[in-house]
């Protein structure tokens, strides 16, 4: 008789399924498969003939992209197809200065030999499997995560915008436990948390949410206020936690779900919190029994200069989300939780095939690795200061074009003045000529977000090459 262990049949409750799973029609004594591990067919000879790729034409990359990719991007007309340390080159072998790093992503800049070879060692191994399972890396990663943050247990999936929809899931199943009906999350206006359904709804920013309404709604149970505005949070969870008076007959309660905010706005221009606001955001979950959510997703994984950007404003949120540099450039995204917000879910109630698999696991342990052993968040303090100070030193030089600079670390915006006639797009697009990559973050800010790795000599490079772009497109000499 086959005894199943509870574990496993909470497994497969947890994806529906039944004890089939473990169990057999073909008696014990059934002669040993013959099928093949491995496919034997001489390439070309297959009886259902598909193209391979090395078969098809000779399109340029360019021309793919027109004909064949979704129209989801606007693309520079540049085509990278290598990289090192902080360099990017083009499919003619121009070099440039990469501070845009995968948009905050490869945190230990491109083919870095500890990342490489890490990733390339479990390939030889397993790749994935799958959550039914136990994975090694994904419980030392989530060990790391935890020894190093607030957070009791991570939760793994693909990439920003899944953890950030983990943690309003969560933020919701929480509420739901203390009999609210009707959960409201409260996220800050310019805010930006993903693309998902779910996400873009907390995103609030309209020119997101064009198109994507039912009867002109989004996701309901989102409500938005200023970013940084304490009375308007105080005022808004107020009106949140008042029940109107017909949804009460009706046996509904609504209620303040969660509270979340990016420490430091990323596309809404690099605008980092202030202590004050997001103090008064912790004690507003601690009245209400809401939890604080942390969008990480950015500025996480020592790009602010910390580990975490809300250590930089003295808060421990409940819930926090990564991503991005997280897997240094393979994707992975996580939803870190504490106390009682850690044990919200339990089997079955959210779930992510591909989420913490080992190959995943093993490009963020590399990455965690090599940033408690080579001082990175250091270099990001050092690295940050003499951005800045060189950002401000060319501001002082053409103020009708550039603003005070802002951010933390090697996060860093620097606004553009409606009076510079030009946007922060056309003036990454004069830098790029210049030999550098930068990304705007709205319509008006130009964004540096190198690698963590960056040296001293590339960030004076990066200025100067900055400097030269702001010269031409004003008509002087730098």
């Amino acid at each position: 008789m086959l005894v199943q262990k509870p574990s496993i049949l909470a497994a497969l409750v947890a994806v529906g399924g039944g004890c089939d799973a473990f169990t057999s029609s073909h008696p014990a004594s059934a002669p040993p498969s013959t099928t093949r591990l491995h496919s034997t067919v001489a390439p070309g000879t297959a009886a259902i003939p598909l193209t391979p790729p090395s078969k098809l034409d000779d399109s340029s990359t360019a021309d793919l992209f027109d004909t064949r990719v979704q129209k989801t991007y606007g693309r520079y007309p540049i085509t990278f197809v290598s990289g090192a340390g902080s360099t990017l080159t083009d499919e003619t072998g121009r070099e440039y200065l990469d501070f845009v790093s995968g948009i905050a992503t490869c945190a230990l800049g491109h083919a870095n030999p500890a990342l490489t070879a890490a990733v390339t060692e479990q390939m030889g191994k397993v790749h994935h499997v799958s959550n039914l399972y136990y994975t090694p890396s994904q419980g030392k990663l989530a060990q790391w995560l935890c020894e190093n943050s607030c957070a009791d247990k991570a939760f793994f999936c693909n990439s920003g915008a899944e953890s950030n929809e983990a943690a309003i899931k969560l933020a919701r199943r929480h509420a739901s436990n203390r009999g609210i009906t009707d959960p409201v999350i409260i996220t800050a206006e310019q805010s930006f948390h993903g693309r998902t359904l779910a996400t873009v709804t907390a995103t609030a920013q309209p020119k997101y949410h064009k198109g994507f309404t039912y009867g002109g709604e989004m996701v309901r149970g989102f409500r938005y206020t200023p970013y940084n505005d304490c009375d308007a949070l105080e005022k808004l969870v107020a009106e949140i936690n008042a029940t109107p008076e017909a949804d009460a007959k009706e046996g509904r309660k609504r209620g303040l779900a969660a509270i979340m905010l990016e420490p430091l706005q990323g596309e809404g221009g690099i605008r980092p919190g202030t202590k004050e606001y997001f103090a008064l955001a912790r004690k507003l979950c601690d009245e209400t029994g809401a939890v604080l959510i942390c969008d990480e997703v950015q500025v996480g994984m020592g790009r602010s200069g910390t580990l975490w950007g809300h250590q930089q404003l003295d808060v421990d949120p409940d819930v926090f989300t990564s991503a991005k540099a997280l897997g240094g450039g393979v994707p992975i995204g996580a939803m870190m939780a504490r106390g009682e917000a850690a044990n919200v879910f339990g089997p079955g109630d959210h779930a992510s095939t591909y989420g913490g698999n080992p190959l995943a696991c093993a490009a963020g342990l590399a990455v965690a690795e090599y940033l408690s052993e080579h001082d990175v968040l250091e270099n990001v303090r050092e690295r940050g200061e003499q951005l800045s100070e060189g950002l401000a030193d060319i501001a002082s030089r053409y103020p009708e074009v550039l603003g005070e600079v802002r951010g933390w670390g090697l996060l860093k915006g620097v606004p553009i003045k409606e009076e510079a006639g030009c946007t922060a797009a056309e003036l990454v697009g004069d830098a790029m000529e210049e030999g550098l990559l930068l990304v705007a973050a709205g319509p008006s800010v130009v964004r540096f977000v190198p690698p963590l790795v960056v040296k001293e000599s590339e960030v004076a490079e990066a200025l100067s090459r900055f400097e030269a772009a702001i010269a031409k497109r004003v008509g002087v000499s730098p």
